[in-house]
């Protein structure tokens, strides 16, 4: 819907750049993805994509950081129960503002800290699965810019334009 010069819009999925994630994925580490279908509180249902790496030790020797399955079996299960929680317990605009700055994955880095360091978590993906029927009140709602009542409020009665120096347009004989 376009109010002004704005488009205001609902959220259809997200998806990192290829540049990206191809910039992220390096030798010598293990990668932990995990995904997961969750349903917000206002009823859209999401399906999140999560990628994370394992990171070297400060005082680490070996040049490899390879994590044994079971680490990244624990590390699946923490980036699942804190994406479920994270968007289980907020509404959609909630969980978009969390993805911007990607809080999310700080999150999950903390989370995962006693498992195996972490760097570079993001939420890679998320799908839009189902979402409820369109109703303009929260869209309006969503951009902070109206009431729930389903309806937007447009003023139709009009102002006079004031033309300069007693201006009057020419009438015409033929139209």
């Amino acid at each position: 819907m376009f109010r002004a010069k704005n488009c205001l819009t609902d959220l259809h999925g997200m998806d990192l750049t290829c540049d990206k994630m191809c910039s992220m994925v390096k030798k010598w580490q293990t990668m932990a993805e995990a995904h997961i279908g969750v349903k917000t509180t206002h009823g859209y249902l999401l399906r999140l994509f999560c990628v994370g790496f394992t990171k070297k030790c400060n005082n680490q020797i070996r040049k490899t950081s390879c994590a044994q399955h079971q680490q990244v079996c624990q590390i699946w299960k923490k980036m699942m129960e804190t994406m479920t929680q994270e968007a289980k317990t907020n509404d959609l605009k909630e969980v978009v503002n969390k993805l911007i700055p990607d809080s999310i994955g700080k999150d999950i880095e903390k989370a995962c800290q006693s498992t195996y360091l972490l760097y570079d978590v993001f939420v890679r993906k998320v799908k839009m699965l189902k979402k409820p029927k369109f109703e303009l009140g929260k869209l309006m709602e969503c951009h902070g810019e109206g009431s729930s009542s389903g309806k937007a409020a447009v003023d139709e009665t009009g102002a006079k334009v004031e033309r300069a120096d007693g201006y009057e347009p020419v009438v015409q004989e033929s139209v």
